[in-house]
C-alpha cells in the first residue's frame, strides 16, 4: 500500500506526538492541527484521510462531519472521541464518518483503521470515469454526482455511493445487507434502517431532478433494484415503489 496522506485534527498534544512518531516510522505524509481545518483547505491538501478529535471541534462536530464528507467525497473520515454512546457513533457514521474510535486508543490501531478506510476507498474507485447514462440521468463518478440535463441531483457522498452501487448492478436485486456492507463498510446490525433511509433520500432527489422517470424499485423483505422506467410508459412498467418500511419479519 502506497504511503497515506493524512491530516490529524486534535488539540491533545501528547496523543498527536505519539501518533506522529509512528507515522514518521511508517513513512506516512501527515499534517497536524489543534483546531478544525476547513473543507476548502483540506481539499487543497489532497489527503487520503482525516482523523478528527470530536472534543477539538466541540459542539459543531456533527456539522463538521457532514460538511467535510459532502465537500470531499473521496476523503476517508475517522472520528476519535472520549468514550461515546452507540447513538453518538451511529449519528456520526450516518452523517458521513467512515469510522469512529473511542479514546484512549493505541496509535497502531488508529493507523490500522485509517489503512482499512483508505483501502476500501481505493477499492471502490471506478475503473473508468466516463459517465453512466440511465434514463434521463448522467451518473458522473468523476464528480460524485448525478445530473438530468443541467439539473444536479445534489447527492451527498454516501447517497452517490449508494446510487453508483445500484446502477452498476442494473436490473439485479441487491439485498439490504450487501448494500450496507459495500457502502458503509460494516456488517449491518439487526434493525438498522440506514439503507432504507438513504434509498428514500436518493429517490426523492432523483424524482426532483428527473420527475418523468422511476429509477429505484423496492423488493420487500429483500432489497432494491435499479432500473430506469418512464413513469408514463406502459408495457407493464412497474409503478414507483412506496417508501413504507419493509416487512422484515416476512423475509
Amino acid at each position: 500500500m502506497e504511503p497515506v496522506r493524512l491530516a490529524v485534527v486534535d488539540a491533545e498534544s501528547a496523543f498527536v506526538r505519539v501518533l506522529a512518531n509512528r507515522l514518521d516510522t511508517a513513512g506516512w505524509h501527515y499534517r497536524s492541527a489543534s483546531a478544525p481545518i476547513g473543507p476548502e483547505e483540506l481539499l487543497d491538501m489532497r489527503l487520503n484521510a482525516l482523523v478528527v478529535d470530536a472534543a477539538t471541534v466541540g459542539a459543531g462536530i456533527w456539522d463538521y462531519i457532514e460538511r467535510v464528507a459532502d465537500a470531499i467525497p473521496g476523503l476517508g473520515l475517522i472520528v476519535c472521541s472520549a468514550p461515546s454512546s452507540v447513538a453518538q457513533r451511529v449519528r456520526g457514521l450516518r452523517l458521513g464518518a467512515d469510522d469512529w474510535i473511542d479514546k484512549p486508543c493505541h496509535p497502531e490501531e488508529v493507523m490500522a483503521r485509517v489503512e482499512a478506510v483508505v483501502r476500501r476507498r481505493r477499492a471502490s474507485l471506478p475503473a473508468e470515469t466516463g459517465p453512466v447514462l440511465a434514463g434521463e440521468l448522467e451518473i458522473r463518478a468523476d464528480r460524485f454526482q448525478a445530473f438530468a440535463g443541467a439539473r444536479s441531483a445534489d447527492l451527498t457522498r454516501r447517497e452517490f455511493e449508494l446510487l453508483q452501487l445500484l446502477s452498476a448492478a442494473r436490473g439485479q436485486v441487491l439485498p439490504r445487507e450487501e448494500i450496507y456492507e459495500r457502502v458503509w463498510g460494516y456488517a449491518m446490525a439487526h434493525g438498522d434502517r440506514s439503507v432504507d433511509v438513504f434509498v428514500r433520500k436518493v429517490r426523492q432527489k432523483l424524482e426532483t431532478c428527473s420527475p418523468g422517470w422511476t429509477y429505484i424499485h423496492t423488493h420487500f423483505g429483500i432489497g432494491y433494484r435499479f432500473q430506469p422506467e418512464p413513469r408514463d410508459g406502459g408495457g407493464g412498467a412497474s409503478a414507483p415503489a412506496p417508501d413504507s418500511p419493509p416487512a422484515y419479519a416476512a423475509a
